[in-house]
């Protein structure tokens, strides 16, 4: 099948462009398969390759900020863990669930869901300014840390974008870690997800290698340089960056409806 694969020297300069990009907001705040997927889209390779090459990418990608995040000291590491846990299960079962459930209506809750989560971003300016996860026992941070997991990965089995930027936002109003500890943690989370599906993509065979590897190198390389910006300029970076992946999901909802 390889060889019936041709990607154009422009396509391959737009997709390590948005491999980056995507990288570096993913890092932050989630949502790079925003940026991502549309470009891999137009490209005109088949679909389960545009999925298979988009994971291969973002899962080394999160694996780097991840790791940056951990050396600064900004993720609970047991609290992830069992959301990475959650998340895992959650997203295996949701993918059997969603064949069940209308498309159309689960769009229309988002495009409800967004303003609202938007507007409470906004509002809220404390959000995530202080890390007061202390005042949860380490039980209760355990048990709300699988919920969350549990909670995303049914909503990343079920639909997908924006599912980092979700968590991240839930670690801050439901566990009251400060932004950068959220942050985190969601990728903590996201990445059991990534690397879940990553296996699968690589049994059926639609990872193409060719365009995933240097994809997933410009990947890694804005995951470090997001990492690192959130890791120095802290709350004010992530908070705008949430509001970015907001408005893109938003848009990409909308247009998906019409």
């Amino acid at each position: 099948m390889f060889s019936d694969l041709w990607v154009s020297t422009g396509d391959f300069i737009m997709i390590m462009v948005a491999a980056f990009l995507a990288g570096f907001l993913d890092s932050i705040a989630g949502g790079g398969g925003l940026i991502t997927l549309p470009a891999y889209t137009l490209t005109g390779l088949p679909m389960h390759y545009v999925y298979g090459c988009n994971k291969f990418s973002a899962s080394f990608g999160t694996t780097v900020a991840s790791i940056r995040y951990w050396k600064h000291k900004m993720l609970d590491i047991p609290v992830g863990i069992c959301a990475a846990i959650g998340a895992f299960i959650a997203s295996g079962i949701a993918a059997k669930i969603v064949l069940y459930l209308d498309d159309a209506t689960l769009k229309t809750m988002l495009l409800i869901i967004l303003p609202i989560a938007g507007v409470v971003t906004l509002m809220n300016k404390n959000m995530g300014i202080e890390d007061l996860s202390d005042t949860l026992s380490r039980n209760k941070k355990l048990v709300f840390g699988t919920l969350i997991g549990l909670a995303m990965g049914f909503y990343d089995g079920i639909f997908g974008p924006g599912t980092g930027t979700f968590a991240l936002m839930a670690f801050c109003f439901i566990m009251k870690y400060d932004l950068r500890t959220a942050s985190g943690n969601a990728k903590c989370l996201n990445l059991a997800s990534n690397y879940a599906a990553l296996v699968v993509f690589f049994i059926e065979g639609t990872v193409y290698l060719p365009l995933a590897i240097p994809a997933a190198v410009f990947g890694i390389l804005g995951n470090y340089i997001g990492a690192g910006l959130a890791i120095k300029k802290g709350t004010k970076i992530i908070r705008v960056m949430i509001l970015v992946v907001m408005v893109l999901l938003f848009l990409k909802v909308a247009v998906d409806m019409l």
